[in-house]
């Protein structure tokens, strides 16, 4: 059984070319006949708002997946998670799209998939706040155990998108490793955390990278940068010439 189809493939397709049993055309009464036929089993397939919802739904959540290349876990899973919305009744008077990036962002998390909420917004065509106030109510309402993101996850693709050293990465899952010893990650957004100790390591290694460089590939702004940076260079015990 498949998620991602609204009827679980469970219904019967009419065939649309025509064609006995034996593949010969059929006549003139045959084909109306058919017609009719093929057009009562589309209605019946989509009898009504909820179902009109879940089509539209389950076909945004594959373009999101498809524009991220997420994998066919990712997939099944947010369609799951929407289904689950629908049944529960708890997506009444909420934007469609902002509910279908808020259960593709947590299909991510809870595959272990690497992805931020900003690129699951951008892909669904959504503003941010949307995304993430769609995000917190899908949480809360579904009581949904949503597990951490692992920081060092995302300090190993911004590091390969920005075209850093291998020395690079290794000091900054070092200051990442200090970071979370001093609890300086908790209720933190992990991409955020991430992009501060990639500032903090180019800056160590003459690599240098501007926030501008950073935000551009980790999809946070650069006041959330200055801000987990700071926060780090105040409380870790190192020297960066600055």
């Amino acid at each position: 059984m498949t998620w991602t189809i609204h009827d679980k493939g469970l219904s019967t397709n009419i065939d649309w070319r025509g064609l006995d049993s034996s593949r010969r055309g059929l006549n003139p009464d045959q084909r109306a006949q058919m017609y009719r036929l093929r057009k009562w089993n589309r209605r019946s397939k989509v009898s009504g708002s909820s179902d009109r919802n879940l089509v539209f739904a389950l076909s945004e959540i594959a373009k999101v997946c498809y524009k991220l290349g997420l994998p066919r876990n990712v997939l099944e899973t947010a369609s799951f998670i929407y289904r689950r919305a629908i049944k529960e009744r708890i997506i009444m008077g909420r934007s469609i799209q902002g509910v279908v990036t808020a259960s593709v962002y947590m299909a991510c998390r809870n595959c272990n998939v690497i992805g931020t909420l900003e690129e699951v917004w951008e892909a669904g065509n959504i503003a941010k706040k949307e995304s993430g106030r769609s995000y917190r109510f899908l949480v809360r309402k579904l009581g949904a155990r949503v597990p951490s993101a692992d920081p060092s996850n995302y300090v190993s693709k911004f590091m390969g998108k920005l075209a850093l050293s291998g020395s690079a990465e290794i000091i900054a899952m070092k200051i990442l490793d200090q970071a979370i010893k001093l609890r300086l990650t908790i209720g933190r957004d992990p991409a955020g955390i991430a992009a501060a100790v990639i500032y903090i390591a180019t800056r160590l290694t003459d690599e240098q990278r501007t926030q501008g460089e950073i935000v551009k590939q980790a999809h946070v702004t650069e006041v959330t940068i200055r801000n987990r940076y700071k926060e780090m260079i105040r409380k870790i015990n190192f020297e960066t010439k600055l």
